[in-house]
């Protein structure tokens, strides 16, 4: 008795083999997408809250670390240092009339309130105005703050905690200085 011969395999019909083609491809084409769009882990999730002129108003998440802002204001130092250029980071030019350099001057406030970081927030405290209720407010709105960084004509300066009272000496004041190149 002969063995049974098994039929010969087809081949797959041309319109199988492009649907197959497209279908894998596809897949390859939006995960090697997501893969080149994720978002830098390294640093802590940050949203631009609003930008006035040279001053920035940062929002982090309320269950952000300090060691997590500090990251984050290495990175800001490290842009302003090598590329001098915050764009990467959704930060506006702040000397748009000089195309050279967008960036002279970058004043960045980090804050896990949003209300802190909305526009008219900012702007009242940017506006400097008389008044015991004016005070109050700009206390209270530096007090608020987890960190800060400043980029001034290629010299920088960062530190966690409340923004600087111009007032008082840093050294007495509740504060973290990271670096200052000024020093």
């Amino acid at each position: 008795m002969e063995p049974k011969k098994q039929p010969a395999k087809k081949p797959l019909d041309p319109i199988v083999k492009i649907g197959l083609t497209v279908f894998i491809g596809g897949f390859l084409l939006i995960a090697s997408g997501m893969f080149l769009s994720r978002p830098d882990r390294s640093i802590p999730a940050y949203s631009i809250g609003w930008q006035e002129d040279t001053v920035v108003a940062v929002h982090v998440p309320a269950w952000t670390s300090d060691p997590e802002i500090k990251t984050l204001i290495h990175r800001f130092r490290d842009l302003g240092l090598s590329a001098h250029d915050f764009r990467s980071m959704k930060v506006r030019p702040t000397t748009p009339e000089d195309p050279k350099k967008l960036y002279q001057e970058v004043t960045i406030y980090i804050f896990s309130d949003h209300k802190w970081t909305e526009p008219d927030t900012l702007h009242r405290f940017l506006v400097e105005k008389e008044g015991q209720e004016e005070q109050t407010f700009r206390k209270e709105f530096q007090k608020a703050a987890r960190g800060g960084f400043i980029y001034l004509h290629g010299k920088t300066k960062g530190w966690i905690g409340p923004i600087p009272d111009k007032a008082k000496p840093e050294k007495k004041q509740n504060i973290q200085v990271l670096f200052d190149d000024e020093e």
